[in-house]
């Protein structure tokens, strides 16, 4: 037992959302987009367009891989390079329809997965699920 319990409760939320992770992979179609991709679709679902440095900060990635990861997406059809709006001089990327219903698709499959799993919960489990779903993301947008 840890004398520290802040430190006995980080391993137990990183053992449970790490297993969890992999249970979602696993759940992911085999030829689908990297989760390097997923992260960054999801990233300017959520937040609009943004520059690729600012995408390579919230997903702590070196600019080079972001770099090549966006060209990639781009050629694809998934997102769209637009001139910023308060500078002309630079760009930021846009999600297109095309990569929303990737994304949306990538979703859904871990999406059905979890729902059948969470039914098996208790109204009162499926709750404190979701208030510790806030949480967690809350966590995960942490300096």
């Amino acid at each position: 037992m840890d004398a520290d319990p802040d430190l006995s409760a980080a391993r137990a939320v990183r053992r449970a959302t790490q297993r969890l992770s992999r249970r979602l992979q696993l759940q992911r179609a085999a030829d689908g987009l990297s989760l390097t991709k997923i992260s960054l679709l999801g990233h300017l679902a959520r937040k609009g367009p943004l520059a690729a440095g600012a995408l390579a900060a919230a997903d702590r990635l070196q600019p080079q891989s972001v770099t090549r990861v966006l060209a990639e997406l781009e050629a694809d059809g998934h997102i769209e390079r637009l001139e910023h709006v308060a500078d002309k001089r630079r760009r930021v990327f846009a999600i297109t329809d095309p990569g929303r219903a990737a994304l949306r698709e990538d979703m859904r499959e871990r999406d059905e997965w979890l729902a059948s799993t969470m039914h098996g919960l208790t109204p009162g489990e499926r709750d404190a699920l979701l208030r510790a779903a806030a949480i967690l993301e809350r966590l995960a947008d942490a300096e």
